[in-house]
């Protein structure tokens, strides 16, 4: 073979190799296209899917509209029916009954607002719980990509007069399912997700699936301070009665929780989002944080939570959940039986089973027949002043005995002026009390036994959604403050208005001191205790109760007023002073044995006196 020959050889070579190298890269350009054209088919087989957008042949980017192949290179997504997914249009529908209105959005196949029926917000206007882009609810699936839910548009499947389904297809045999259905007369949104031939695509070590649902919980009462005093996050583990909470009055918290949780809810004042997971969260981590009083979008705060779901492996996983959005209303939450009542903020464990049992069954036995508010608390404050009137009458006796026996006690202290006597002088008067049959805590002991029901009533006023925009005179609503006059300025631990009801509370606080100021014993240390009776008290309850419920407010000035009106009638008919002293001379008289605590002291005072001498 000559030199031609094979000069010739060698260039068909190179020919047919650079040909081969040419025609490999066309069919490796094509294939992304191909699968596309395939996965598009095999989807337009299955029937019930939005054909119209499949069929869209440009794919939209946030640049405006590339190339097939251009969108194909520049997507992190190898199937092209997630890069399809990723940059198609957001589409809404809407799911609605008497309760409340919510708008879906195929982007992450999520509720978009939520509207809350028959509610308004403070400035009259449509009471939105969700609003736009203020949400996002994601589920992430690993597979050999990270497949976040709130990144891709999904294809509404299936849509009823109450339900709606959305589907994102991972290949022509694998997706993601999205259904949601709204019963009439309710305030759930019930969610189902599906994952179906995702077993293929999922690691077998995979054992959950991370959620994550931020929201920003708007602003929808009057008062700020009021409102972030009573918004939480509040949070619920299987099969325990009570509920935890992220805590009140702070502005910020965050709690990691490595153990399984039932439900997570957004509790704002008055209005709550509740997701909750019908077989747990394997774990939860959860914070929040309030917005400014001058936020522009009238925020009140924003709530994250990072859940993990558990997974099970299987051709067809369901992962069941739903979510409530309405009021805190006690009688509402408990009808649904997953104990989203305990959000109310009732109090402890007493105060908690006076309101739930006592007092709230009062108000909504009385709400049956009267529609005035005002005149459903005049009517309760009136009964618990019935109910605790033989403690008040005890405690006035009381006092009136250590009144008329203050004569005797002041000869006490002159005969033991020194205060090495200290000892002989207590056993002196506790001799006389013990012969008197008075005791020295019985004026107290009645008073504490009103304490819980003070207390009842200053967690139930400020977290009653009954009282929430209810009217009463001058008072537009009773579950926040009352406005007589705006102040241009702002007052530190006042505000910028002033409250009538607390304004005439304060004054009645101050006239049923003064009124009570001659019954008290005389002396250095009771000199101070009525300045702070009679002046700062009534200053302190001005600037507590000016931002707080008009309700509470107007509740304990009824209060004031009524103990008044019985410490009078008290006065006038069942107590003379002369009497008592009378009958107290006449038991003193009586000869009584001493009582352990009499004998203890006797004892003490004698061991004093052997040291004393000893030291001599």
């Amino acid at each position: 073979m000559n030199k031609n020959s094979i000069l010739g050889f060698v260039l068909i070579g190179v020919i047919l190799i650079a040909f081969s190298w040419y025609n490999s890269k066309l069919i490796n350009e094509s294939k992304p296209l191909q699968q596309q054209a395939d996965s598009i088919a095999a989807v337009q087989a299955q029937g019930g899917t939005d054909t119209a957008a499949i069929n869209n042949d440009s794919l939209i980017t946030g640049a405006g509209s590339l190339s097939a192949s251009a969108a194909v290179q520049s997507s992190p997504y190898k199937d092209s029916l997630l890069i399809k997914a990723s940059m198609g249009a957001e589409e809404f529908t809407t799911l609605e009954n008497d309760k409340i209105r919510v708008e879906l959005t195929n982007l992450g196949a999520q509720p978009s607002s939520v509207s809350i029926r028959d509610f308004k917000a403070a400035d009259s206007t449509e009471l939105v719980l969700m609003k736009k882009k203020s949400s996002n609810l994601s589920l992430a699936v690993y597979t050999n990509e990270e497949i976040r839910s709130d990144r891709f548009a999904f294809t509404r499947f299936a849509q009823s007069d109450s339900s709606v389904t959305y589907r994102l297809y991972v290949d022509s045999s694998s997706y993601i399912q999205y259904e949601y259905i709204l019963r009439p007369g309710s305030y759930m949104l019930a969610a189902n997700v599906t994952l179906s031939g995702m077993d293929k695509h999922i690691p077998r070590n995979v054992t959950s699936l991370d959620l994550s649902w931020v929201m920003d919980m708007p602003r929808l009462e009057k008062g700020y301070d009021n409102e972030k005093n009573y918004s939480t996050i509040v949070y619920k583990f299987p099969n325990d009665k009570n509920v935890d909470d992220l805590g009140l009055r702070k502005d910020d918290s965050e709690e990691d929780i490595r153990t399984k949780v039932e439900w997570i809810a957004y509790q704002q004042q008055f209005f709550s989002a509740i997701l909750v997971a019908e077989n747990s969260f394997a774990n939860a981590n959860m914070k929040y944080r309030f917005y400014p009083e001058t936020d522009p979008d009238r925020n009140l705060m924003r709530c994250e939570s990072m859940m993990q779901v558990p997974y099970i492996e299987g051709a067809e996983v369901s992962i069941p959940f739903s979510m409530y959005f309405g009021p805190n209303h006690f009688k509402t939450l408990k009808s649904y039986d997953k104990g989203f009542e305990k959000i109310v903020p009732l109090g402890g464990w007493l105060i908690g089973w006076i309101n739930r049992y006592i007092i709230i069954t009062v108000f909504d036995f009385l709400g049956r027949f009267i529609s005035n508010y005002g005149i459903i608390i005049l009517i309760l404050t009136i009964l618990i002043k019935l109910v605790i009137s033989p403690l008040t009458f005890k405690s006035y006796m009381s006092s009136a005995k250590m009144r008329v026996l203050k004569p005797e006690i002041d000869k006490i202290n002159a005969k033991y002026p020194k205060t090495e006597d200290a000892m002989k002088k207590q056993q002196e008067t506790m001799a006389l009390y013990s012969k008197t049959g008075v005791s020295m805590f019985g004026g107290c002991l009645p008073m504490l036994l009103q304490f819980p029901i003070l207390f009842a009533m200053f967690r139930f006023f400020p977290s009653s959604f009954e009282l929430r925009q209810e009217s009463f005179l001058w008072a537009d609503d009773l579950s926040t403050y009352d406005s007589i006059l705006n102040l241009p300025f702002t007052i530190p631990l006042f505000g910028d208005h002033l409250s009538l009801f607390a304004l005439l509370m304060a004054v009645s606080t101050y006239f049923y001191s003064r009124m009570n100021i001659d019954q008290m014993t005389s002396g250095p240390q009771m000199a101070g205790m009525k300045v702070m009776s009679l002046y700062f008290m009534p200053i302190f309850l001005l600037f507590l109760g000016n931002n707080f419920s008009s309700g509470l407010s107007y509740y304990y000035l009824l209060s004031n007023l009524i103990t008044m009106v019985q410490t009078w009638v008290i006065r006038r008919f069942f107590v003379d002073e002369e009497k008592i002293y009378a009958k107290l001379k006449e038991r003193a008289a009586t000869p009584k044995k001493k009582s352990k605590f009499q004998e203890r002291l006797d004892a003490a005072y004698k061991a004093q006196q052997d040291q004393l001498k000893k030291r001599k």
